[in-house]
Parts: structure tokens; sequence; C-alpha cells
């Protein structure tokens, strides 16, 4: 598998590297997902879900494999895991996805990446498991669709990642120098690009499901599934700091809001630590 080691000249350019590569996903994906092929007769479409759901990666795969694949009959985007294994088959999804490469051997020459790529990987499941929560307390009308959309909304940075590794390393290396340095202004300064430019492109190169890319978009925060998206990928990434991030209180106002939980029982559904409960509290009066 290539990978990128300078530069492109413009965003159609990282795309078109992206996406003539074949897309790799965890080890640990690819070893689950042929132990459940061992029991066909007996594994269910929720099963094989649950796996593909803990790898953005994964779901990416499936996501663009069924968008380039819809037939005549398929007159409506599939948006979530369970109907898109469903709509594949059982047996036609182990064939399809029964040889892929992983991750891991990708960037065996770069551990620092491997390292980099699976935290980014670890704050995507996070903010999905969070914004599916907070979806199911908000009664949305399909929770599903909320958690693949946190899941994927920071895909750019996992590809870059993957597939240019020295590059991404110069944008942490370049943040790590300067605290103050604004992270789009890294990514433009190595990649030439931002990563929500790149994330754009890609989803629309992809071929997502347009609801998908919606719930993704942040020139739609007022509306209450997008910000329920947004926000548990903001918070997601800024707990990953620690709970002392200068921006957490303002995360967690507007996570109140959304929700309408009370302060007390929202933090204890965000398992905020005993010792950071007191800087997230009201003050006491007097």
């Amino acid at each position: 598998m290539e990978l990128l080691t300078q530069p492109l000249a413009s965003v159609d350019a990282y795309v078109e590297f992206f996406t003539a590569q074949p897309l790799p996903v965890l080890k640990r994906t690819v070893r689950e997902l042929a132990a459940l092929h061992g029991e066909l007769d007996t594994v269910s479409g929720k099963r094989i879900a649950a796996i593909v759901l803990g790898d953005p990666l994964m779901t990416m795969r499936l996501l663009t494999w069924l968008q380039t694949h819809r037939g005549q009959a398929q007159n409506h985007d599939i948006t979530t895991i369970d109907r898109a294994i469903m709509m594949i088959g059982m047996e036609p999804f182990f064939r399809i996805f029964g040889d892929m490469p992983t991750v891991e051997d990708t960037l065996a020459a770069h551990r620092d990446a491997l390292v980099g790529v699976l935290r980014v990987i670890a704050r995507a499941r996070r903010a999905a498991h969070h914004a599916r929560d907070w979806a199911v307390v908000r009664h949305d009308l399909d929770v599903d669709e909320i958690t693949v959309a946190a899941l994927l909304v920071e895909a750019s940075e996992i590809v870059c990642w993957v597939f240019a590794p020295t590059l991404t390393a110069k944008v942490y290396a370049m943040q790590r120098a300067d605290r103050s340095l604004r992270s789009v202004v890294a990514q433009h300064a190595v990649f030439g690009a931002t990563a929500a430019e790149l994330q754009h492109a890609l989803v629309r190169a992809w071929q997502l499901p347009a609801l998908l890319v919606q719930l993704m978009d942040e020139s739609r925060l007022d509306h209450p599934r997008v910000r329920n998206v947004l926000l548990a990928t903001d918070f997601a990434r800024h707990v990953a700091h620690g709970w002392e991030n200068p921006a957490l209180p303002d995360d967690i106002a507007a996570i109140e809001a959304l929700t309408h939980l009370g302060r007390e029982p929202l933090l204890a559904r965000l398992e905020v630590p005993p010792e950071a409960m007191p800087r997230f509290l009201p003050a006491e009066p007097g």
C-alpha cells in the first residue's frame, strides 16, 4: 500500500489519492468477523453490526461499498449498519469483506502513527457512545443514524493518519511545539488544506448517504440532531485531554441544554470522576 510523504497540490488530489487505496480496518475487526463467519448458521445481524460499529474504518468501508453497489431496486439511502447488513445479506457480507488489509499492517513501520490513529478511533467511538446516549434521552427518531454520524465525523483525520502518517505527525508536532497554534492553521501549513475541507470532499467522494452528511454539517447547528452529533464529537475531543480541559464547562452546559437533563444526572451519565465534579457544579450560594 502506498503512503503519502509529501503534500499534494489540492484537496481533489488528496481525495483521489485516498480513494485509490483500499481502506484498511482494525486487525481486531478482521479477527472478530472471521470468528462470526464460523457461526454463520446462528449469528445475527446485530452481532455483526456491533463489530462494524466498533471500527470507524469498517463502518466507512461498508457504507461506501453499499452506496457504490446500490441496485435499481434500492430507491433510498441506507443510513444504519443494521440495515446495510440486512440489505447485503449474511453470506454475501462475509464474502465481500472477507479479505481486508489492516491498519496495523499498513502502519507497521510507523508505530507513532499507529498509536495516533488508534487514539482518534477511540475518540470517535467515545463520541458515538455519547451521541447515542443523548439521542435516547432526546427520544430521537433514529438513534442508530446519530451513532453512525458521530462515529464518522473525524473520518478525515483517521484517513490522514493511515495514508499520510508522516505529514499528520508533523501537524501534531507543530501543535506540541506551540500550544496556542490552532489545529486548522497547523493542518493548512502541512497539508495545504484543513481536516474539515478534506472531510467534506471525502464524504462526497465516498457517496455517503445525504442524511449522514447533513448530520455532520457544522452549518446546520440550529438542528438538534446535528448538535447532538457535533457536541459529542467536541466533548470526546476535549475530554481526551483530561477533565481540566478549559472547553469542558461550555461543552457540558451545551449538552445540558440539548438533553434537558439536570446537571448532576448529566455528570453521572458522562462518568465525570468525583474529583472533577466540583468544577462542573453550580457554585454554592453565599
